[in-house]
């Protein structure tokens, strides 16, 4: 490709200067600042597995928007959907068979759903479930863990990414905000605990039992570089729970669909009392759910006193493209072909790190997966906590950003995985791209 000095573009720079004219910090979100670039790399169209800058060069797309286009960009079938809403006069803010129909698909195949409630992304959708929870236990308090990630909204705006000095005892960590201006009182209503710690868990929960109407976690923490829960976390968690009259939230915007049509839930064979679905949901539109059993969901207006309504709330678009995504992921060579791609992917990715001699280990799961430099590969080094994710090197981190995007594969975040849209070819060319990038990391180190 090209040479350091050349990735970035004149006309990214030059629509970057434009775009802050209008724009807030010339992006429509703060998250598509790439840290090579100090910008966004502007997309000037996408296919498939890959993604083309505005001077025309090609990367292939680890990204896939944040996770949500798991078919691919442009699938045929995602195109057809939208053109299928057109057809039928798109309808904003109506109901149609086709949000029926696509409610009940979702109830077949997600272990914990009995009913299920449309919004439009995931931090309204994680706010929501949270709201229901507390109208059904009558209770105020949520548990979340550190390193976990649910939206933006103020009441679990809390702990994703502390610093260590802000973050405060391992064993009992602070709420510290992830956002200016979120009030100071609210944190009163969010209690931090740390992620895989099954002792400080029960300790808590039976203490402040009578405060806690919820527990909500990442079943598989993709936003802390793929942390998965150990063995018998999540089976503990839900019989505490159970025991204790707490709601079990299992927020699945990101875990869902990387393992299977069940997602994360089915995977670990741990059934929440709710669960939040989005990004690959929509086929790569703005769709997202929540969904649960009958007796707690029953909370939502216009059954219960939980008001959650909406004009773009399950907009046609959107139902139609998740309808489409899901026929295509129930396809028997579906999860095969995805899984089987990701698993080469991995091996191959562990190999040339191998070779590079760079220091770095990959955490995976299913279709998705995080890179931590300065930790080394093997059991004995599995990050399994927050804190110990934040020991990585980041001055190597931010060479392999540079690096990438000069050999043509586009990562963005803490968090990559490969869709559907990958063939065999191209996992083998992206892999060759990556022995380049980890070259090119080893040579500055």
């Amino acid at each position: 490709m090209t040479t350091q000095s050349a990735i970035g573009s004149s006309a990214g720079d030059a629509q970057f200067i434009e775009a802050r004219r209008y724009l807030v910090g010339g992006t429509s979100a703060p998250a598509r600042i790439h840290p090579a670039l100090g910008r966004p790399l502007y997309v000037d169209r996408a296919a498939g597995p890959r993604i083309w800058d505005l001077d025309g060069r090609e990367y292939l797309d680890l990204c896939n928007s944040h996770g949500a286009s798991l078919l691919g960009h442009g699938h045929p079938a995602i195109r057809q959907a939208a053109e299928r809403a057109f057809d039928l006069g798109v309808a904003c803010a109506y109901e149609t068979r086709h949000h029926g129909d696509l409610a009940k698909t979702l109830t077949e195949i997600i272990p914990c759903a009995d009913l299920v409630r449309y919004t439009n992304s995931g931090t309204e959708t994680t706010w929501h479930a949270i709201r229901t929870a507390r109208a059904f236990t009558g209770r105020e308090k949520i548990v979340k863990f550190e390193g976990h990630f649910h939206g933006y909204h103020d009441y679990l705006g809390y702990s994703a990414w502390p610093t260590l000095e802000a973050a405060g005892p391992e064993s009992s960590p602070n709420s510290v905000p992830d956002s200016a201006g979120i009030p100071a009182g609210l944190k009163d209503y969010c209690i931090v605990l740390p992620f895989n710690d099954l002792h400080v868990l029960e300790t808590t929960l039976r203490k402040r039992r009578d405060e806690i109407a919820a527990v909500i976690l990442e079943p598989i923490n993709y936003d802390s570089w793929t942390i998965q829960p150990l063995p018998g976390y999540l089976e503990g968690l839900r019989e505490l729970t159970k025991e204790l009259g707490i709601v079990l939230i299992f927020d699945e915007i990101l875990s869902g669909f990387r393992t299977g049509l069940g997602c994360a839930q089915e995977y670990y064979g741990v059934t929440p009392d709710l669960c939040t679905l989005g990004k690959a949901l929509g086929g790569g539109t703005a769709l997202s759910a929540f969904m649960g059993r009958r007796e707690i969901m029953e909370q939502v207006a216009p059954l219960g006193p939980a008001v959650q309504s909406g004009t773009y709330n399950a907009h046609l678009i959107t139902i139609l493209a998740a309808q489409a995504f899901l026929a295509e992921a129930a396809r028997p060579d579906f999860y095969p072909t995805l899984l089987g791609h990701s698993e080469r992917l991995y091996s191959g990715l562990r190999d040339i790190i191998a070779r590079s001699g760079v220091k770095a280990r990959v955490q995976a799961v299913g279709a998705r997966f995080g890179i931590l430099f300065g930790i080394g590969e093997g059991p004995e080094n599995e990050v399994t906590s927050y804190r110990q994710a934040t020991v990585r090197d980041r001055a190597v981190e931010s060479r392999f950003s540079v690096a990438a995007l000069r050999h043509g594969v586009f990562v963005l975040g803490i968090h990559h995985g490969l869709s559907a849209a990958y063939t065999d070819q191209d996992v083998e060319e992206l892999l060759s791209r990556l022995e380049l990038v980890f070259r090119d990391v080893a040579q500055v180190a």
